[in-house]
């Protein structure tokens, strides 16, 4: 949604800028696990009710965040309550996560499995990936069994796909040529 990213571009920029500042990890991980809750349908339908005040529904979100939220964090949050914008808070984290990676030099690779991939071998996955894409990876599994074996990664726009699955179509391609 177009709309949603123009209204979280300047909250991003702004969180960045002040996270900087600070411990970026630690805000980062404040903000993702936010954006989790902010998605929660009954939240929002609270947030939404006008008999409910910002500052009660900061507190209801504090309170599902289960732990002291940064002081920062908090304003933040405060602000996106109070303008009505609770809802474009995924869109936020979102694009707070690119200037971070950016910023680190990182950039997110997905990896897609048939099969759950071992902490040890996802780590030599990724040493592998790094020297191929030419630049440091975080790199999340998920699982899709219709890959049958091997891998399929994407980061960014671009994909390196050397599942059973893919060689198959390609082997069924020059069969049928």
């Amino acid at each position: 949604m177009a709309e949603l990213a123009t209204i979280a571009r300047p909250y991003a920029d702004a969180l960045f800028q002040v996270a900087r500042k600070g411990d970026l990890k630690a805000w980062a991980d404040q903000v993702a696990s936010l954006s989790l809750i902010a998605q929660d349908a009954n939240l929002r339908q609270f947030a939404d009710d006008p008999k409910a005040l910002p500052e009660q529904v900061l507190d209801v979100i504090a309170a599902a965040f289960n732990g002291p939220l940064l002081d920062g964090v908090r304003n933040f949050l405060r602000a996106l309550i109070e303008n009505g914008r609770l809802v474009a808070l995924p869109e936020v984290a979102s694009q707070f996560h690119a200037l971070v990676n950016a910023e680190g030099g990182v950039s997110d690779a997905v990896v897609f499995s048939a099969y759950p991939i071992e902490p040890a071998a996802l780590a030599d996955i990724v040493g592998v990936l790094e020297q191929r894409f030419g630049r440091k990876l975080s790199a999340s599994v998920t699982l899709d069994p219709t890959l049958i074996g091997g891998v399929r990664v994407v980061v960014g726009d671009e994909v390196l796909d050397t599942s059973v699955k893919a060689r198959l179509e390609q082997m069924k391609a020059t069969l049928t040529a």
